[in-house]
């Protein structure tokens, strides 16, 4: 049974012309997208800026209300939920978010912050309970606990990113969304945060959906990897086989970017022609065709179906069999 599960998600935002005039536009940010995360897996999500991948997260766990689509969380439609009823399901689901320095509030202390979701959910039964609590959230982050009266301008961007996870952490999830969580920081530091989010998830059983837009990252952490182009998944598969023989035009020059050991010359780097379309206006067809190097005709007219080509393996593309 899966953990989440995300059917035909949609979400345009209104493109407004006016104050007080209708929105006759609207930016397709996520469009038709069905995804689900089993209990302790890691899913990746893939893609160029501005493809969506951050709203789709966000949506997911309705921290931006979704346009259309069903979001199911243990077998509970969460995009049917009243405000009340939600707010007591987000224990099951938290967010480590991009931004280290500004995902803090820089009036509070590193115990108020993780604290704060303690209070909300009534999680420590006294005042002992809740700084042993937060003593052992900073200990399991690798963070001293005497420093629980800083605050966030008293750390590195790496230790900002750790009470970033300590407070995800602080009502025991069972899924954490990670936008982005090791973009904004050093390649060292990146690969100690890469290594304590997988230990924290053998040690809790934790579910990730992984966003970014690094493969190299991805395939690390990752059991899946959905690739996501325009608001759309175009492909989904193994991290390892994807990585290893990608099958959408798309994926295949994403592989190529990632910067790889070849002695012998022999990759080949694929440049994308042009620019990403608008989200506003998309092209008809398969929203790929023209950037792609080997569209046809067909892919002009008809827009490709997400369909299954081997086992685990799903493809948007007429030309892939």
């Amino acid at each position: 049974m899966s953990l989440l599960e995300v059917r035909n998600l949609k979400v345009h935002f209104p493109v407004k012309p006016g104050l007080f005039r209708p929105a006759k536009d609207f930016v397709r940010a996520v469009d038709d997208v069905s995804l689900s995360i089993a209990p302790g897996e890691t899913v990746g999500l893939v893609g160029e800026s501005g493809c969506g991948k951050t709203t789709l997260g966000r949506a997911a766990i309705r921290l931006i209300e979704p346009t259309s689509g069903q979001i199911w969380f243990e077998g509970q439609d969460l995009a049917g939920l009243e405000a009340a009823a939600l707010r007591g399901r987000r224990r099951s689901f938290q967010m480590i978010f991009q931004d280290p320095y500004s995902s803090l509030d820089p009036r509070m202390t590193v115990a108020e912050i993780i604290g704060e979701a303690i209070d909300i959910h009534h999680l420590a039964p006294d005042l002992a309970a809740r700084r042993q609590r937060i003593a052992d959230l900073l200990q399991d982050v690798g963070l001293d606990p005497a420093h629980a009266q800083r605050y966030p301008h008293e750390f590195s961007g790496g230790q900002r990113q750790r009470i970033g996870i300590a407070r995800a952490l602080a009502v025991e999830p069972k899924l954490i969304v990670c936008d982005e969580p090791v973009s904004a920081l050093d390649v060292s530091v990146q690969a100690q945060i890469i290594n304590l989010l997988q230990d924290l998830q053998q040690a809790r059983h934790l579910a990730y959906l992984f966003v970014a837009h690094d493969l190299a990252v991805v395939e690390h952490i990752s059991r899946r990897v959905l690739v996501m182009y325009l608001g759309r998944i175009v492909e989904s598969r193994d991290a390892k086989e994807i990585c290893r023989a990608p099958a959408h035009p798309y994926t295949q020059a994403l592989i190529s970017a990632v910067p790889v050991v070849d002695p012998d010359g022999k990759r080949q780097r694929i440049i994308l022609s042009g620019e990403v379309p608008s989200p506003i206006n998309p092209p008809g067809g398969c929203p790929f065709h023209p950037r792609c190097p080997v569209a046809e005709a067909r892919c002009k007219i008809e827009a490709p179906a997400l369909r299954e080509i081997r086992s685990g393996r799903r493809v948007a593309c007429h030309l892939v069999k």
